[in-house]
């Protein structure tokens, strides 16, 4: 499995779809439809934000419409019984919750009405949808057992599994991205934690362009970086607990995720680093080679 993975040319979602990588092939086809629905919608508002900076009322309400029909769509999936559609499929076949589609239908929404984090709270709560969302579809489906060709729903509890590494992930996300975010009109970063660092949106989009990097900036990374470490200790923990009731390749699959974000989160360096692109994405190589260690020290 690990030999056919093409680690040049997974692109989007590249951890998720690595991970799967190692489900079977009904599973890992079930998440490849699940989040190029998903991917699809952010893709629309971000790109349009990106390019215009702005979304106008009018634009909000064909935006708003658009995530409204998408939801309607996923919510009749249990009672559309013509068999139509790839994700309405995938979610009677695979029992994918309804709540993980809705949490993420309202963090769009958020997205459409709003620009930016009012608070650090405010993007945590923001998180249960973007990420904690598509991340408990992913904990769902590597959950769940089968027993005569019939899926049965994960022995544990799917969003307490999920949230740790969700947003461990999701913080480390952001950090990542800093450079591609600012440059594409898009701030992550809470208002009231650059109130607190003395920071504005100009000092963060001059950052990101190349200038120089005050003390502020590094300290409100050095504090989001150890927000995630609280997420990551807890992911540790969450693993163990839930790992006994997962098959082999399952558990696997769990590690794998995590490495490839931990992997990130030890690139950053916030008293020296630069916060480019370039300095906190691996390399493919680095990425397979993180895995293949991954698959080398996995006991059964």
């Amino acid at each position: 499995m690990f030999e056919r993975i093409n680690f040049n040319k997974i692109l989007d979602h590249p951890n998720i779809l690595i991970a799967a990588s190692f489900w079977e092939e009904e599973r890992y086809l079930a998440a490849k439809t699940c989040y190029k629905y998903m991917r699809a919608i952010d893709d629309l508002i971000d790109c349009h934000k990106s390019v215009h900076g702005r979304i106008s009322q009018d634009e909000k309400k064909s935006f708003l419409r658009h995530v409204q029909s998408w939801m309607a769509m996923a919510k009749d999936a249990e009672n559309d019984l013509t068999g139509n559609g790839e994700l309405n499929e995938t979610i009677r076949k695979f029992h994918i919750p309804h709540w993980p589609l809705e949490a993420f239908a309202k963090a769009m929404i958020y997205d459409i009405d709003n620009t930016g984090f009012r608070t650090l709270d405010n993007f945590l709560t923001y998180s249960q949808g973007a990420s904690v969302a598509p991340a408990s579809i992913f904990v769902h489906l590597n959950g769940l057992t089968c027993n005569q060709e019939e899926y049965m729903a994960p022995a544990f509890d799917v969003k307490e599994a999920a949230t740790p590494c969700a947003i461990f992930s999701y913080l480390v996300h952001i950090i990542r991205d800093f450079q591609k975010d600012q440059l594409n009109n898009l701030n992550y970063f809470a208002d009231d934690q650059m109130v607190k660092y003395g920071l504005t949106a100009d000092d963060l989009r001059k950052i990101a362009e190349g200038g120089s990097i005050p003390g502020t900036f590094r300290n409100m990374m050095d504090n989001y970086c150890k927000l995630a470490d609280t997420y990551c200790k807890a992911t540790f923990t969450i693993i163990e607990k839930i790992s006994p009731l997962l098959e082999p390749r399952y558990r696997l699959s769990l590690l794998i995720i995590f490495n490839l974000y931990l992997m990130v989160y030890e690139r950053i360096n916030t008293g020296k680093g630069s916060f480019t692109a370039a300095e906190l994405n691996p390399a493919p190589e680095e990425v397979r080679k993180r895995v293949y260690d991954t698959i080398v020290h996995f006991r059964v």
